[in-house]
């Protein structure tokens, strides 16, 4: 039985990671402009030509955001669903990517109104600020509320109020910078420079201390009592849990906007191929399934209803709903069983 798992698990790491490395060289090569394998193998980045344009100041950062964005949309999902023992957890539902999208809105308002760059690290850090926020409204409820149902529409609630004020400054803002928004606000992977690649090793970063957490989050979905009696710190542990989701969230947000049903479908379907719930497996997995599912969706965004592009989050929600109300069914059963 152990020897099967671990057969298992390699066949689930390889099907993920040769799924990422040919949506990769798909998103690389499909596009408006066609390009070959071969010319993409033996493009360098000091060539001239349109090509290696299209593909090192395009296609390349924009690929690569995808792919780091959504492993880091997944994650922080199944860190949410961990954190509240909820399956249907996650940075959109929670009301917190509304929250930091309703952050960043304003800074972008104020500070393209006033004819001031925004830079990346600014966008993280107002993105981080919103995420906190609604994180925070979501804990206090979570003291008030004993039910997980109403918890997650509690989220939901929180999520709309954040809309609306976004939309109110939107309102107010100048035309350029609504244009701006509205593109934004609709999650998409376009217009990534490598500049916004570099400043993403923030997710990496994120993604080495939620690896450290493995041990104590897998004694935790055990339970707190039990956690505590193996000597781990609830208090500190839900912290950084909060911390982290909220760093992931806010670099998703700043960079592509909102984006939907990723953090909550992936860790589900991950679960289901891997069989298992353990945080040392489901860590790297997640990010793994995060980061094919935003190439999938990436793709079709852009091919789908070609020259026309759709937004991320309007895939995304095509096949990330359905493994929603999939979850639900599937819980409803058990619990009448």
């Amino acid at each position: 039985m152990q020897q099967r798992r671990k057969i298992r698990y390699l066949i689930a790491f390889v099907l993920l990671i040769a799924g990422i490395f040919v949506l990769l060289f798909c998103n690389i090569g499909i596009g408006t402009v066609k390009i070959p394998l071969a010319e993409i193998l033996t493009t360098g980045r000091a060539q001239e030509g349109m090509n290696a344009k299209i593909l090192w100041e395009i296609r390349f950062p924009r690929t690569l955001a995808a792919a780091i964005l959504g492993g880091a949309l997944a994650l922080t999902g199944y860190l949410l669903q961990t954190f509240f023992h909820n399956p249907i957890a996650g940075p959109f539902v929670l009301g917190i990517s509304s929250g930091a999208k309703m952050v960043v809105a304003l800074v972008m308002v104020f500070l393209l109104g006033n004819t001031i760059r925004v830079s990346s690290g600014l966008l993280i850090l107002a993105a981080f600020l919103g995420a906190m926020l609604s994180m925070g409204f979501v804990l206090l409820m979570a003291r008030k509320v004993d039910s997980m149902s109403m918890l997650v529409v509690s989220g939901v609630m929180i999520g709309y109020i954040c809309s609306a004020i976004t939309e109110l400054v939107v309102t107010f803002a100048e035309d350029a910078d609504i244009v701006n928004l509205h593109n934004w606000s609709r999650g998409s992977f376009s217009g990534m420079t490598w500049d916004n690649v570099k400043v993403m090793s923030v997710v990496a970063a994120a993604f080495l201390l939620v690896i450290l957490l493995a041990k104590p989050l897998e004694a935790y979905q055990l339970g707190e009592t039990y956690a505590q009696n193996l000597g781990v710190n609830i208090r500190t542990l839900r912290i950084l849990l909060v911390v982290l989701s909220s760093v992931l969230s806010a670099c998703i947000v700043a960079f592509a906007g909102p984006i939907s049903f990723v953090g909550i479908a992936v860790p589900q379907l991950i679960r289901k191929l891997f069989g298992t719930t353990k945080p040392l497996l489901m860590i790297p997995a997640c990010f793994l399934g995060g980061s094919v599912f935003c190439l999938f969706c990436d793709l079709l965004a852009r091919k789908w209803m070609a020259p026309t592009e759709l937004s991320i989050s309007t895939v995304t929600a095509i096949f990330g709903a359905p493994v929603v109300l999939w979850i639900m069914i599937s819980r409803n059963r058990q619990e009448r069983g």
